[in-house]
């Protein structure tokens, strides 16, 4: 009987810079190709929203794909994250890499079952069980955004949001975003 690979942060750092990323989830490794540009235009318009309410309050740090080492078998980069200033002082480490859960994580859903099963599933696992407070999942197809936030335990589903909609949260105290504001440059089909 042959054992599946359990891969960790060092098999990471053998694979080669092509383009792809790596991402390790609960020992499995997952592979992303580059994303589509729609994608990351929706990922510079959530930056601009979550930017202007963060200028106002100063209460933190919002960072692009920055490396979330959770544990030697945990180790991911989501598009996006919101962290506290004091959260961040407490997780950054000398690898330049966050080493426990920011406040707030967003995914920007990429087309295809493996895409939305690694974001869907087993990214809302891995958040749910290491302590991130608020999930968002962007569709920047349909113009939505799927809200999961920390109830006890785990990461429930709060809601999915449309371009009418308005989104906030506890973890971002003062924050008022228009859904259709992180998909304004999107052409609309």
């Amino acid at each position: 009987m042959s054992r599946a690979t359990r891969w960790t942060s060092r098999d990471l750092e053998q694979l080669p810079a092509d383009g792809h990323r790596y991402e390790i989830i609960d020992g499995e490794l997952h592979v992303s190709t580059q994303p589509h540009f729609y994608h990351q235009l929706t990922c510079v318009a959530t930056i601009r929203v979550l930017d202007r309410w963060n200028a106002d309050t100063a209460a933190g740090r919002v960072a692009i794909a920055p490396g979330v080492v959770f544990a030697e078998d945990d180790d991911v980069a989501p598009d996006l994250v919101w962290i506290s200033k004091a959260r961040l002082a407490a997780t950054l480490r000398s690898d330049g890499h966050l080493h426990a859960a920011p406040e707030l994580v967003v995914e920007v859903l990429s087309p295809g079952p493996v895409n939305e099963r690694r974001d869907l599933v087993a990214k809302l696992a891995l958040y749910a069980r290491r302590g991130v407070d608020e999930y968002w999942v962007l569709n920047w197809r349909n113009r939505s955004v799927t809200v999961y936030r920390r109830d006890e335990r785990t990461l429930g589903l709060v809601g999915t949001f449309d371009e009418s909609d308005i989104l906030q949260s506890p973890f971002l105290p003062g924050f008022r975003g228009e859904v259709g504001a992180l998909f304004a440059d999107i052409p609309a089909d």
